[in-house]
């Protein structure tokens, strides 16, 4: 079950190769996190010291929440296969590449990040998805309303 995802991700990056991480959360972002206030905008993911992080994902303070409520963008850890991580730490010192978070998920009750190595689109890149998802769109439509004419 999707809570958030990040559409901006997929129209401003070329997805490469996903992998789903566990995040280390505190009581109040969880109970945030489930009640659908999260967003992923600008979230992106950081390796450093052989740890990943979860950077500029915004979970809203619990409404319910009392003085010790959680800072909104604090910087979260990613829980990874250590091959993963070493893979993640190779690809995204490339040139050109970066790790961007997709989408937050329930898992078996466990919150889960679905994390994507990603290379930036140019413009005409971009122009040239739109156009085709257009095309997709309309084929889709014409075939459907062929399908109701029979």
């Amino acid at each position: 079950m999707a809570i958030s995802s990040n559409k901006k991700a997929f129209h401003e990056f070329e997805i490469l190769e996903e992998f789903e991480a566990g995040v280390i959360l505190t009581g109040t972002e969880v109970k945030s996190v489930r009640a659908g206030h999260i967003s992923l905008k600008e979230a992106y993911v950081k390796v450093w010291n052989g740890e990943a992080f979860l950077v500029h994902a915004h979970i809203a303070e619990y409404e319910c929440g009392n003085l010790n409520n959680h800072d909104p963008l604090r910087i979260r850890k990613l829980l990874l296969h250590k091959r993963q991580l070493k893979y993640l730490m190779g690809k995204t010192a490339e040139q050109g590449l970066s790790a961007v978070a997709l989408k937050v998920y329930l898992k078996n009750r466990h919150i889960k990040v679905l994390i994507a190595v990603a290379k930036g689109k140019k413009l005409y890149d971009k122009r040239r998805s739109e156009r085709e998802k257009e095309l997709k769109l309309t084929a889709e439509r014409a075939l459907r309303n062929s399908i109701k004419a029979r």
